[in-house]
């Protein structure tokens, strides 16, 4: 495989040996050729590591105090809420300007604004604050499925989807009753747009695709997994491990769906011209 290097336009070959490229007369390691795609997928990543420092802290601490469910404080909602204010760090990192320019990564950081709100919320669902967290982590799902945008349509991830979410609602709905009969279906259907709108960019054969794309859609299904696993063990049946389970599934989400903003998916002139067509 070769990519080219310079504006000499000459022709790199990605391999590990250290023969000369036939024609050019330079000779090339893998690890040096690397070294002239300042534009691959894994630099990229790199340079977001070092801003997801401070959330990946702020994840060990909440692991690691572990601060009883059964007694919630501020305290507690402080250190659950710590790794996605975090997110907002990581966001505004980039720049105000970039979050002003680009209306899909404002929508994310919106997006975690909320999330954050719920998880204070869900601190004190023994005392009546559930359907609260529910209605924030709704919004929530809304403000990231138009994040992910409506292009491409992807039809048949939305029939896979809309199967999936409708089998989930029927493992739930004999648990069910009252309200929550409605309010969990309304929220099993926006999660699952939110899923298929994450996933519908992805193209891993036969097109280019971006890693941000697999980020948005691997946070999507681990933000499902995760609601999957709470709605099981509130109406259904003590799931073991949950919070662990839970937890670790939610933050690894809010993460990726948060990297996924970094590879904006387009700049404020060309959202007022797509708006427009």
């Amino acid at each position: 495989m070769c990519a080219a290097a310079r504006p000499r336009q000459e022709c790199v070959c990605l391999s590990a040996n250290v023969s000369p490229h036939p024609g050019t007369g330079v000779t090339v390691t893998f690890l040096d050729a690397l070294a002239l795609l300042p534009s691959s997928c894994v630099l990229q990543v790199k340079s977001e590591g070092p801003k997801l420092v401070p959330f990946f802290k702020a994840t060990c601490v909440y692991f690691v105090l572990w601060l009883p469910s059964s007694s919630p404080s501020w305290v507690s909602a402080l250190i659950k809420c710590l790794p996605i204010f975090c997110l907002w760090l990581f966001l505004l990192a980039h720049g105000l300007g970039f979050l002003l320019a680009h209306p899909s990564a404002t929508r994310i950081f919106v997006g975690l604004v909320f999330s954050a709100v719920g998880d204070a919320f869900l601190i004190w669902q023994d005392q009546g604050y559930f359907v609260h967290g529910l209605l924030m982590f709704a919004v929530t799902h809304m403000l990231y499925a138009s994040a992910f945008g409506m292009r491409p349509l992807a039809l048949r991830t939305g029939m896979v989807m809309a199967v999936l979410s409708g089998l989930c609602y029927a493992l739930l709905y004999p648990s069910l009753s009252g309200a929550f009969t409605y309010l969990v279906g309304v929220y099993v259907a926006l999660i699952g747009f939110m899923g298929w709108r994450a996933m519908a960019g992805l193209r891993l054969v036969g097109a280019a695709w971006r890693w941000t794309e697999l980020a948005a859609g691997s946070g999507a299904l681990l933000f499902i997994t995760s609601d999957l696993i709470i709605a099981l063990n509130k109406f259904c049946f003590p799931v073991p491990y949950s919070r662990a389970l839970i937890m670790s599934t939610y933050y690894a989400a809010q993460m990726l769906i948060a990297l996924s903003a970094v590879e904006s998916r387009e700049p404020v002139e060309d959202y007022r011209l797509s708006k427009a067509n």
